[in-house]
C-alpha cells in the first residue's frame, strides 16, 4: 500500500477531525500531495493540496475550515478540520503526483470515511 489513510470517524457538526495519509518514502519525497471529498453518490473534488515544498491550496469552499501539512518525519500529509459540517460527510481520500501540481491524480489512497451529524 503507497497511501493509506486515517483518521475518519463520526462526529457533530461543529466538531474537528484530524485526518493523516502515510505514504511510501519514495512517493512522499517527490510528490505533490492532496485530499478529495467524494460526497455519497457524488464525484470526488479536490479540497486541498500541497506541494513539495509545503505551500498550500484550498478550493474555495473549505478555506478558514480545513489546514494541510506536511509531516517530513511520518512521511505524510495531514488535514485538519474544523468546524465541520454535515455536508463535509463522506470519503476522504489522499492522491499524490510526482512533481509539483495543484490537482495530485498518480497515486490514490483507499480513503477514511468522515460522517458528519446534524
Amino acid at each position: 500500500v503507497q497511501l493509506q489513510a486515517s483518521g475518519g470517524g463520526f462526529v457533530q457538526a461543529g466538531g474537528s477531525l484530524f485526518l493523516s495519509c502515510r505514504a511510501s518514502g519514495r512517493i512522499y519525497s517527490k510528490s505533490s500531495m492532496g485530499w478529495f471529498h467524494q460526497a455519497p453518490g457524488k464525484e470526488r473534488v479536490l479540497v486541498a493540496s500541497i506541494t513539495r515544498s509545503g505551500s498550500p491550496y484550498y478550493v474555495y469552499s473549505v478555506k478558514g475550515r480545513f489546514t494541510i501539512s506536511r509531516d517530513d518525519a511520518q512521511n505524510a500529509v495531514n488535514l485538519q478540520i474544523n468546524s465541520l459540517k454535515p455536508e463535509d460527510t463522506g470519503i476522504y481520500i489522499c492522491a499524490a503526483e510526482e512533481g509539483d501540481s495543484t490537482v495530485p491524480s498518480d497515486y490514490w489512497g483507499r480513503g477514511t470515511q468522515v460522517t458528519v451529524s446534524s
